[in-house]
């Protein structure tokens, strides 16, 4: 194969050019009407324009890792952890309780007409039609090694559609053969199949996407993005995992259910057939041999192989640079940069992000164990580094000098008393600044995954990756499916090949301690994917997966009692300002006040990809300056970064919102499917459909 698939501007600028064709390909109805599919399925160039459009409509607008669901791509399933706040969305808003038709999310799609949109059915009819046509024209014109590389892609997308579809409704209807846009043939009514019966089949396509692709395509420069043979293995790990996790699995608590025992022999199979085709991870040895080396190249990973292999990556969304558009470009790099820097202004972390991260020891952040919630930043998981920034963190982009302050960042605020008038009329006006125009809510700002030589006028073309699966979240599934089993050993063996990776010392099982049972080692393995899996878009899927925003005797839901967790529900995302200590008075005629500071942080300054010695000492000059100048201050009136009404907002997500139900218009021209129990159907009566049975 030729083209690089997943490098979709660069693919569909160089077509336009050649052909002129239309951006709206799968859109127009004459993709189904007009072409024959022997001319398609017959030719090499042919069925890579048509297997591009498929990989464009998947993921055409996906811009950021924390955005989810495959061709939808938003960012509000982040929203709803405590990753990111200020933002309350409907399922999570006390105020709000949805359960009609009316309200169920609208990802299932429309109706498939001639000119159908771009929704999941459409997108699997895409596949199918690949599936079907590729043996059937493309048999004795195309070599065996392109067809069976096509068709495995096309397996791989279809179960990935279907995981997507899985992880919103629970069972849905399986299509696996093109269905014409007829409404009255009786053959496409088909009703929703069970969710064991769609786990069955998304795995199913994932092993014949294993059995069909290499392990490594033959043109890293063409073909790097595509889909391995190690990455659909990879992919029946994180699918069974899901299908062995409470949401789906009554049985969970059984460490002998063998949805468990599935899910951690797919890790191995993974594990074992990536390590063999040089995907084995960052730092596989967990050996540091230049102090501090670990920690960068965990950093380095993100964006240090854009558009070539990556031994971290499983499978990657490629991106590109350059001015042809923005149709799959990555925004991340704007979103966490500051105002300073010419950026979208940054993500404040909330306080129950900063307060989570292990210490460089490896253990929890208490203060028994040292940790200091004023100097944050002190003695800190490697991970916490790359993570996240704050007021006086380097953090540089091309444009920045090669001094060694340039590129710092600083986001306190600062108080002054305006004086105007005097004698009677005298007033005293306070006003609260932000340095350098940096209004943050919170002591620290999001900085994981920046690049450090992106332009800072093309922060929208940064061309860094999207990495949606690597190698740290297969280790992380192995090491989950070994505590649900209660194989404790092997789980904290796995545990600790995360974080040797990063350099935290092994000394007691690397600071986790030991553990005493399962559901100890369950909750330290989802501990442990908040920390190295933060900003990738992945949290919400494991509380979901796990139930954890509430518990419910009634609906069988009692993991948080299980692994001794607090429930999400009745929480809240807070913040809190770093305030200077000193206030700048003024008087009329100025109008506006001087940062106090502007002159006394002038070398202050905390690289993390200085060697650990050196970083220490720029830590404890920077631990200084915060003793002397910097207070911790709370929000006005609350430190809830979210608000209804002007009041503190606490989540409030209700039983029925794990799976949802499907929305009236798909009930109306599809009257014969069932609607999910909890929500109410097209003419309100309460649902039927048990997505755990």
């Amino acid at each position: 194969m030729n083209n690089k698939i997943l490098n979709i501007i660069s693919f569909i600028a160089a077509f336009f050019t050649l052909v002129g064709c239309s951006d709206q390909f799968l859109e127009d109805k004459k993709l189904y009407n007009s072409f024959t599919n022997e001319s398609v399925f017959s030719s090499e160039a042919q069925t890579n324009r048509y297997l591009a459009y498929m990989y464009y409509n998947i993921y055409n607008g996906h811009t950021s890792p924390v955005q989810a669901l495959w061709g939808a791509w938003s960012d509000d399933k982040t929203k709803m952890t405590e990753e990111i706040g200020g933002s309350i969305g409907d399922l999570i808003n006390s105020t709000k309780t949805l359960g009609t038709s009316d309200d169920a999310s609208k990802y299932y799609g429309g109706r498939l007409t001639e000119s159908p949109g771009n929704n999941p059915y459409t997108r699997i009819r895409d596949c199918n039609t690949i599936v079907e046509n590729m043996d059937k024209y493309g048999r004795g014109k195309l070599s065996e090694s392109f067809i069976q590389g096509v068709r495995g892609q096309a397996f791989f997308l279809r179960a990935m559609q279907y995981f997507d579809l899985m992880r919103t409704y629970g069972g849905v209807p399986l299509v696996t053969k093109v269905q014409n846009g007829v409404s009255q043939d009786e053959s496409i009514k088909l009703p929703r199949a069970s969710t064991k019966e769609v786990l069955i089949q998304i795995c199913a396509d994932l092993d014949s996407a294993a059995n069909n692709l290499p392990s490594n395509w033959a043109s890293e420069g063409t073909d790097y993005g595509r889909p391995t043979k190690g990455a659909a293995l990879a992919m029946k790990s994180r699918v069974l995992l899901t299908g062995a996790s409470p949401l789906f699995n009554k049985n969970w608590d059984d460490p002998n259910d063998p949805l468990w025992k599935a899910a951690l022999d797919a890790g191995l199979a993974a594990k074992a057939e990536l390590d063999n085709a040089g995907y084995k991870g960052i730092n596989p040895t967990g050996i540091d041999s230049t102090n501090g080396k670990l920690a960068m190249d965990w950093a380095k990973m993100f964006y240090n192989y854009n558009n070539k292999k990556n031994p971290e990556a499983i499978f990657t969304i490629l991106t590109d640079v350059g001015t042809l558009g923005n149709n799959l470009l990555n925004n991340w790099q704007s979103s966490i940069r500051l105002a300073s820097q010419k950026g979208g202004g940054g993500i404040p972390a909330p306080k129950e992000m900063i307060d989570l991260f292990p210490m460089k020891d490896g253990k929890r952040p208490t203060a028994a164990n040292g940790y200091d919630q004023f100097l944050f930043f002190r003695n800190r998981d490697p991970r916490f580094y790359r993570t996240f920034a704050f007021s006086g963190y380097k953090m540089p982009h091309k444009s920045t000098a090669s001094s060694a302050a340039a590129g710092t960042v600083w986001a306190y605020n600062y108080v002054s008393i305006k004086t105007t008038g005097s004698g009677a009329s005298l007033k005293r006006d306070t006003v609260y600044n932000y340095s350098d125009n940096n209004s943050l809510i919170s002591p620290a700002f999001v900085c994981k995954m920046f690049y450090p030589q992106v332009d800072s006028t093309q922060y929208n073309y940064s061309g860094v990756d999207i990495i949606d699966y690597r190698y740290g979240e297969l280790l992380l599934n192995i090491a989950e499916c070994y505590a649900a089993t209660n194989q404790i050993s092997d789980c904290l063996d796995y545990l600790g090949k995360v974080r040797a990776r990063v350099g935290i010392p092994a000394t007691n099982n690397y600071g986790i301690g030991n553990l005493t049972d399962k559901y100890e080692a369950i909750e330290a393995c989802l501990y442990e994917r908040r920390i190295e899996l933060a900003y990738e878009g992945k949290r919400f899927w494991d509380i979901q997966r796990w139930m954890l925003y509430n518990d419910d005797e009634v609906a069988g839901n009692n993991t948080c009692a299980k692994l001794r967790l607090n429930t999400i529900n009745g929480t809240c995302r807070t913040g809190s300002y770093l305030m200077t200590l000193d206030t700048v008075r003024f008087t009329a005629p100025v109008t506006v006040a001087g940062d106090p500071y502007i002159v006394q942080r002038i070398g202050i300054t905390f690289n993390p990809d200085l060697s650990l010695p050196e970083s220490r000492i720029q830590l404890n000059q920077l631990a200084n300056f915060y003793k002397s100048h910097f207070k911790i201050a709370p929000l006005k009136p609350n430190q809830a970064m979210d608000k209804i009404n002007s009041l503190p907002a606490f989540i409030d997500w209700k039983q029925n919102y794990y799976i949802q139900g499907l929305h009236s218009e798909v009930l109306n021209y599809n009257p014969w499917l069932k609607q999910t129990q909890g929500w109410t159907d097209y003419f309100g009566a309460p649902g039927t459909f048990n997505y755990r049975e």
